[in-house]
């Protein structure tokens, strides 16, 4: 990763057009080609970007360039489309060997529940039936890959705290599992030790079924917190 604070104006020239003036940025140039342009705001959001694949590229300046300009890097994409990046003075430019990264690891509690739940899959219903845990697919592994009763696929997401990030990833799942004709139709079930309210409303309204672990009860033990009843 190359990492690069400068002066600079972008211009985005392609379906749309966009401009941000001179200012002091840092631009990303990663591994796998992308190019991002970042403020110090906005958290983890560039201003402008170009995803891969693209590719980019160096012009010399000229009478049309302004006077405080040092180079002009263009990022072209496939389709045509350019970033064009006027820098002027660099404050600081290095370049990072990352590696290889191993992507987002489940934090043990949810790891267990993963491990629990397919153990006693029947918490998820009578009749349920574990067809395969981390089931691959083109985006990623569906947690659990279930059968119910009715013989049908049910695709389940497990997680300690569920949100709607979490719903719309069981989404994509089963947009996905259900253009197999081997497996649809595939039903979703949505699995936390706690479900946000919004993340409730939007599963329900997608058709997805949300049960709420207990992590104690999955693993033999009873709570030691005190119930009402």
């Amino acid at each position: 990763m190359r990492l690069v604070i400068a002066e600079c104006q972008v211009d985005y020239v392609g379906r749309l057009t966009a401009h941000l003036p001179r200012a002091r940025r840092l631009v990303l140039v990663k591994g796998d080609g992308s190019v991002s342009v970042h403020a110090d705001d906005r958290a983890y959001k560039p201003l402008n970007w170009m995803s891969p694949p693209c590719w980019m590229s160096e012009e010399a300046i000229d009478d049309t360039s302004p006077e405080w300009a040092t180079a002009v890097w263009v990022v072209t994409n496939k389709a045509g489309e350019q970033l064009r990046i006027t820098v002027g003075e660099i404050e600081h430019d290095s370049a990072h060997e990352l590696g290889v990264d191993p992507g987002l690891v489940k934090d043990g509690v949810e790891a267990h529940l993963q491990e629990l739940l397919a153990e006693h899959v029947t918490t998820l219903g009578e009749g349920y039936s574990l067809v395969r845990r981390e089931y691959m697919t083109a985006i990623g592994p569906v947690d659990l890959l279930c059968r119910n009763q009715s013989g049908e696929s049910v695709a389940v997401e497990i997680k300690r705290r569920g949100e709607i990030d979490g719903v719309e990833q069981l989404t994509r799942y089963l947009e996905l599992l259900n253009r197999d004709p081997l497996l649809r139709p595939v039903h979703g079930v949505f699995a936390a030790q706690q479900i946000k309210p919004q993340a409730r409303t939007l599963a329900e309204d997608r058709g997805i079924r949300c049960v709420t672990l207990d992590y104690d009860k999955l693993r033999g033990t009873e709570s030691t917190e005190f119930r009402l009843f």
